[in-house]
């Protein structure tokens, strides 16, 4: 069996890139990426990552054509066969609206590809179009996705199950297969600011992942509390209530290129997602410095910025890992591997120095 989720032996949390595969118009060009593109760029992103040495791969799940990927599974199962050691998660895994019997068959098979590296974060979802799509009230959500929670956990650890729910169709001894390469498949449940959430999290002992894309992060360390006070309470250890934190970001050499590069791509972004039943106006420049301040969780800036604000947030949450989003509103390729190549060889050395010298 291959070893389940842990922080490098060298490192102090984590590192890792997450996409969700958003298509989007080149801001410069008026050129949209294809699916079809923008998946090829994926693998490639995910091969320079694992050269790099980062840790984690993440893949989204979205049902809308303006995004490459519906099944986050069948994405990492080829990044699988072009990499060799970076872990492979989705971000998210919509498990409102997923049958956790799939779920857990397609990411056991995901992990026997690539030699025991799947993991899966899930989450309620922060869009509507799969409640309908696949069948479930939006009013039930919350419910809906506490039961199948609970019930990925029980197919993660026995090989037959008996199971009876309020949502899903009854389970007779039936036979879970293929069972994974590690003895079970690391679980997060990600959370983008709910406490009940945060505290389901603990009390059923998975990972906590928290989705902070602007503003001040501190806002956010009462769910990490109540989340570890939730599984302390449920009896579980503190070395298992493991916390990340995933968010936008862009590295480039100095902080003028990076929020020069980013600026444009990320309020082209912030356009194409704006909600329909809003007023909406322009991203300004000046609003989007004001969003990259150096007490926010927004990561755009030198390798030394992007390290302190890393440095800043594990010291208040006691971060496991960190998961950065660096491709938002069509950011070519280009300037996304130099993201990364700064990420691994920068920002990583001056948070394991910063963090180091603190035990």
């Amino acid at each position: 069996m291959s070893q389940t989720n842990s922080a490098s032996s060298k490192h102090t949390i984590q590192f890792g890139i997450y996409t969700l595969g958003d298509l989007a118009k080149d801001p410069h060009t008026g050129e949209w990426n294809t699916p079809k593109q923008r998946l090829k760029e994926l693998v490639e992103a995910a091969k320079l990552a694992d050269d790099a040495g980062i840790e984690v791969f993440g893949v989204g799940e979205h049902h809308r054509l303006d995004f490459a990927v519906s099944s986050p599974p069948v994405v990492l199962a080829a990044i699988a066969q072009a990499t060799r050691q970076i872990r492979l998660t989705s971000a998210t895994t919509v498990l409102s609206t997923a049958d956790p019997v799939r779920v857990f068959e397609d990411f056991a098979t995901l992990d026997l590809l690539s030699d025991g590296r799947a993991e899966i974060i899930s989450s309620r979802g922060a869009f509507l179009e799969p409640f309908p799509l696949f069948g479930y009230k939006l009013e039930q959500h919350q419910e809906v996705f506490e039961e199948h929670i609970r019930l990925l956990q029980l197919l993660n650890q026995k090989e037959r199950v008996t199971w009876q729910g309020n949502y899903r169709s009854a389970i007779e001894h039936s036979e879970i297969a293929p069972r994974p390469d590690q003895e079970e498949l690391p679980l997060w449940i990600g959370v983008g600011g709910t406490t009940a959430t945060a505290e389901l999290a603990g009390t059923c002992g998975t990972g906590l992942v928290l989705a902070i894309l602007k503003g001040d992060p501190l806002q956010y360390k009462p769910l990490v509390e109540a989340y570890r006070e939730a599984g302390r309470q449920a009896g579980h250890a503190d070395d298992r209530l493991k916390a990340g934190l995933t968010g936008h970001g862009y590295i480039a050499d100095t902080a003028e290129q990076a929020r020069t590069e980013f600026y444009p791509y990320y309020a082209n972004y912030k356009a194409q997602f704006k909600r329909p039943d809003a007023a909406y106006t322009p991203l300004a420049k000046e609003q989007f410095d004001a969003l990259a301040a150096p007490d926010t969780a927004f990561a755009v800036g030198s390798p030394e910025q992007v390290a302190e604000k890393i440095v800043r947030m594990h010291r208040e949450f006691g971060l496991t890992r960190y998961m950065l989003q660096m491709d938002v509103g069509g950011v070519p390729f280009k300037k996304l591997a130099r993201a990364i190549e700064l990420l691994a060889t920068e920002v990583r050395p001056l948070v394991d120095h910063a963090l180091m010298n603190e035990s």
